[in-house]
């Protein structure tokens, strides 16, 4: 029950759904006879979605998530214990015939390679569940290594974890196990205040190494004119946003959870 209460509340986030609900609000609205009620609804519903489908909208919503870590070249990080990559990002490059790390300057594990290739940390741990085919996300992440050079004597998997707060619980039990006290965290840059909390919250000394993502640039009508990819990205950034909250407050009131034994 509250696993559909916390979908639930996360699908919010996406600006069409919450749209959505307010219409059916509106709807319910008219037909008790609210009808001023109904139109405020409404028009707060259309308002909503539209506004956040405008790509320079999006961007400015993002940027102070995007920007509370500076970026660092790989031979200007500091050195650590370990280089932690966590899951979610994209693996279309993985396609290419040839794989050079200097074009993926978007990808997490291409940022974690390079810091290892720099000398940075003698391992690196990759975080990331199963997924719906039984093979983890960890796994996966270790063939991608594989190929950009980084070898398989000097990666740890964590494949337990289900979300950020995972992420962070199971690295740093993974992490006591080796006595690895400091790790550069890899992560998108929107994604970064989010996990660097948890995972400090986990009581690891956490170097940020935030993945920029591809900005709006270009023509007016390219930053101006509403996009479904705009939506999206807005929707990330208010994920971000309520999973940072969240992350505050339960730790503000429950302390860290401990490790859960994941679902078998």
């Amino acid at each position: 029950m509250l696993s559909a209460i916390s979908e639930f509340l996360v699908s919010l986030t996406y600006p069409p759904f919450l749209s959505l609900c307010l219409l059916l609000c509106a709807a319910a609205a008219v037909a008790l006879r609210w009808r001023r009620s109904g139109k405020i609804l409404a028009v707060l519903a259309i308002a909503w979605s539209s506004l956040w489908s405008i790509p320079q909208c999006a961007q400015w919503l993002r940027a102070p998530l995007e920007l509370r870590y500076p970026r660092i070249e790989a031979n200007a990080l500091p050195r650590a214990d370990a280089i932690v990559v966590l899951g979610g990002g994209s693996y279309a490059w993985l396609r290419r015939a040839e794989i050079r790390l200097e074009d993926l300057k978007n990808s997490r594990l291409a940022t974690g390679a390079r810091a290892w290739l720099a000398g940075r940390a003698p391992v690196v741990i990759l975080s990331g569940g199963r997924g719906g085919n039984g093979t983890s996300e960890a796994t996966l992440m270790a063939a991608a290594m594989a190929r950009v050079g980084v070898p398989a004597s000097a990666l740890m998997l964590e494949e337990r974890s289900r979300d950020t707060r995972d992420n962070a619980l199971f690295t740093a039990q993974l992490a006591g196990q080796h006595d690895i006290r400091r790790v550069l965290l890899v992560t998108s840059a929107v994604h970064m205040p989010r996990a660097s909390y948890w995972f400090r919250a986990a009581g690891l000394d956490v170097i940020a190494v935030p993945v920029p993502e591809p900005r709006i640039r270009g023509s007016w009508t390219r930053r101006w004119l509403p996009s479904r990819d705009a939506l999206w990205r807005s929707g990330r950034a208010w994920k971000e946003y309520a999973g940072l909250l969240e992350a505050h407050l339960e730790i503000a009131f429950k302390g860290l959870p401990p490790h859960d034994s994941p679902p078998p």
